[in-house]
């Protein structure tokens, strides 16, 4: 997927507030174990009801199947024309499952394509006959860019489709209300815009970010959480709401003053400030949530969001109302970069990295 083949930096994080990140004081250590390795980065994946994974191949287009515990993936569909690089964030970077899988039979990704000669990010849809992807159809489509693409998509608990979509590298386009650049758009299942969006005959649901690899909606109060990676400052955690501006333009920086993180937050009306930031950076990735997640009672409700730059699993804590964060701390330290984040049907907390995709357990 992804960003910090720029940023990249091994330096431990520091917070807006808490102090910095520490190792998990939680009594239970954690750990991965492999379900599926081999693979050419697994930037998107996620699971149906029966626990099977369906996972993409960033770089080759290619959605595979796999059924544990087998151990090697079958293949679905290879979407053709998917452009990526190691050195882009461009690719398939987003996949889901329609809510009434297996019912209604479809499956979406996020992809960056070229056709003829020019790069769109779209959001494709297959239908599953019989195990194999076929009819394929394009519900959205935005001129792309080579980098900062964005990418998460997510059926929300009211089974329409979020979808993240990064600035690509223009700030202003963030701001622009005409541009779904720099937004978490929400769309039917169609590609349509549905009632209840909080601009008329709009995609946008927020606005002001600058991209985005991970969102998921809290069990608890289906709040909808998201990480947005700033440029040389600034990470973020943010709780997002219908129509809100979250500051990300033109004017962004990492100068001061204003102080952080008002100086990546601080264009367009009303920016909303994140729950908590992260200087240096740390490329923050997937968000899950531990619903009943086998990893410990006393871990019950947190939230967890992988990290590019530093290979780490973070840990938050929220306070009494769960819309702010009472502390963050790092659950896991992994070998590798860590791309994204999927809850199984039993609750059980998985990540991808640039070869394979893991299970968490504790012990």
């Amino acid at each position: 997927m992804l960003i910090a083949l720029v940023l990249a930096t091994t330096l431990p994080a520091t917070v807006a507030a808490g102090g910095p990140p520490r190792p998990g004081a939680k009594l239970r250590a954690i750990r991965a174990v492999q379900v599926i390795g081999g693979q050419k980065r697994p930037a998107a994946f996620t699971l149906d009801g029966d626990g099977r994974i369906w996972f993409g191949e960033r770089l080759t287009g290619e959605i595979q199947i796999l059924d544990p515990p087998a151990r090697n993936g079958r293949p679905f569909f290879t979407i053709p024309q998917v452009v990526g690089t190691r050195q882009t964030t461009q690719g398939l970077l987003g996949i889901a499952l329609d809510p009434g899988y297996p019912s209604r039979p479809y499956v979406y990704a996020y992809v960056t394509r070229e056709l003829g000669g020019t790069l769109f990010n779209q959001i494709v849809r297959l239908t599953d006959r019989n195990g194999r992807g076929s009819h394929l159809r394009v519900i959205f489509s935005t001129r792309g860019a080579p980098t900062n693409q964005g990418g998460r998509i997510l059926f929300g608990p009211d089974h329409l489709l979020y979808v993240m979509i990064g600035e690509g590298h223009h700030p202003e386009e963030s701001q622009d209300p005409d541009s779904t650049n720099g937004k978490i758009l929400r769309m039917t299942r169609n590609g349509r815009i549905p009632d209840g969006n909080p601009g008329h005959d709009s995609f946008v649901y927020a606005s002001g970010l600058r991209n985005s690899y991970g969102f998921q909606f809290d069990p608890v109060t289906r709040n909808l959480w998201e990480t947005d990676n700033g440029p040389a400052c600034n990470d973020e955690l943010n709780l997002i709401s219908a129509g809100h501006n979250y500051g990300w333009g033109p004017r962004a920086g990492c100068d001061t003053p204003p102080p952080p993180p008002r100086n990546t937050n601080r264009d367009g009306k009303h920016p909303v400030l994140p729950k908590w930031f992260y200087t240096p950076t740390i490329a923050p990735t997937g968000v899950t949530f531990c619903d009943r997640c086998g990893l410990g009672e006393d871990r019950d409700g947190d939230l967890f969001f992988g990290s590019f730059n530093t290979g780490t699993i973070h840990e938050v804590t929220f306070g009494a109302n769960r819309e702010g964060v009472a502390r963050d701390v790092i659950a896991y330290q992994h070998s590798q970069p860590v791309l994204s984040l999927e809850t199984g049907p039993k609750g059980a907390i998985y990540f991808s990295d640039s070869e394979g995709i893991y299970r968490l357990k504790v012990g």
